[in-house]
């Protein structure tokens, strides 16, 4: 019994002593050396961006939309959806039945004010020649201006009248008032349409597009006339540059979003009416201190950078400014010269041993 007792106890120790081994699998993987890579903290300038949505639409007067000028029949459209057109070309005929018959009509009202103004100026004439020889009184000559004179109002009026008909059966034919593009074309010849149809083709010059991006209440003083702005996602795979244009001055309190114009700084590769992504710059912070976005660790409120220190990793609170796609402002918690890790530093536990990959 009393040898039994003593070969537990030998075994108790040596498993303790086992335990606290420096061969522990736990030890060994505390220790483990961490490979990273770091950048240095820098100073520099940074712009912040807002990112809104946006949609392609055309400049003010870089639009031209064709309506019915009355009840008519389309006798012709020789433009489909993105043809190219030059400035004079047809666009849309109309027959207009009324127009026609009262062009017709007023030319002839013209027609007959004019022989009727060719018969008062005979009578006026055989009646002086009348006054001269003792035949006519001048009561009757004086009879005879005056209807002169009315005959001479009278086609004027009626002159009048078919140029306004003229004017209307003119508006018949719709012309191209710049080089553009037809962007959309609701009917097709023989349609019968009237001015309350809507528009029934529409050209768009596309070296005047613009996009109108709804802005959130909170970002429009930060946006500002003039400021740059990039857009991505046209069907060649470019990005194009744009610029604000206007802002409204005065918003209402009531208002969640505000609409902010922005130019294409050149032809632009987007269809009118496509939504597109738009960042704009805004503010700029100069020569303030970076460091790389993929340094900066969100730890629920908190955030933090983890700096090589002599083989190992510091963790170290910051407070941040401005970002962008690649870098952010630092405020406080690091310098200048320092080097951030960048990879592999979630999770990673302060102080944890590091081993830097060269460049």
């Amino acid at each position: 019994m009393t040898h039994l007792l003593r070969t537990t106890a030998l075994g108790l120790v040596l498993f303790a002593m086992a335990a606290c081994s420096p061969g522990s699998s736990d030890d060994t993987a505390s220790d483990a050396t961490v490979p990273v890579t770091t950048a240095a903290v820098t100073v520099g300038d940074i712009t912040a961006t807002i990112h809104v949505t946006g949609l392609v639409t055309p400049a003010p007067g870089a639009a031209l939309m064709v309506v019915a000028p009355d009840a008519a029949r389309i006798a012709a459209i020789p433009r489909a959806v993105g043809d190219l057109v030059h400035r004079g070309d047809v666009l849309v005929r109309f027959d207009i039945p009324s127009s026609t018959a009262e062009l017709s009509r007023q030319q002839a009202e013209v027609g007959r004010a004019e022989a009727g103004l060719a018969n008062a100026q005979a009578a006026e004439t055989r009646m002086q020649d009348l006054f001269t020889r003792g035949v006519a009184a001048r009561k009757e000559v004086e009879d005879a201006a005056r209807a002169v004179a009315d005959a001479q109002a009278a086609l004027a009026s009626a002159r009048a009248s078919a140029q306004a008909a003229a004017t209307v059966v003119g508006r018949s034919t719709a012309r191209a008032t710049f080089d553009g593009i037809v962007s959309a074309r609701t009917h097709d010849p023989g349609d019968m349409v009237d001015s309350g149809s809507g528009p029934i083709l529409q050209v768009v010059d596309p070296t005047r597009l613009e996009v109108v991006a709804q802005i959130p209440l909170a970002d429009v003083s930060r946006v500002r006339v003039g400021a740059s702005a990039h857009a991505d996602g046209a069907t060649d795979g470019t990005a194009s540059t744009l610029r604000v244009v206007s802002r409204p001055a005065a918003v209402q309190a009531t208002t969640t979003t505000v609409p902010v114009r922005l130019a294409f700084t050149k032809t632009a590769p987007y269809p009118v009416g496509s939504p597109i992504e738009v960042t704009i710059d805004a503010e700029t912070h100069r020569q303030v201190t970076l460091v790389p976005a993929a340094a900066v660790v969100q730890e629920g409120a908190e955030a933090a950078v983890f700096v090589a220190n002599g083989g190992k990793a510091e963790r170290r609170i910051v407070q941040v400014g401005l970002e962008d796609a690649e870098h952010v402002e630092i405020t406080s918690g690091v310098k200048a010269g320092e080097a951030v890790i960048t990879t592999n530093q979630n999770g990673l536990p302060d102080g944890a041993a590091i081993a830097v990959a060269k460049p």
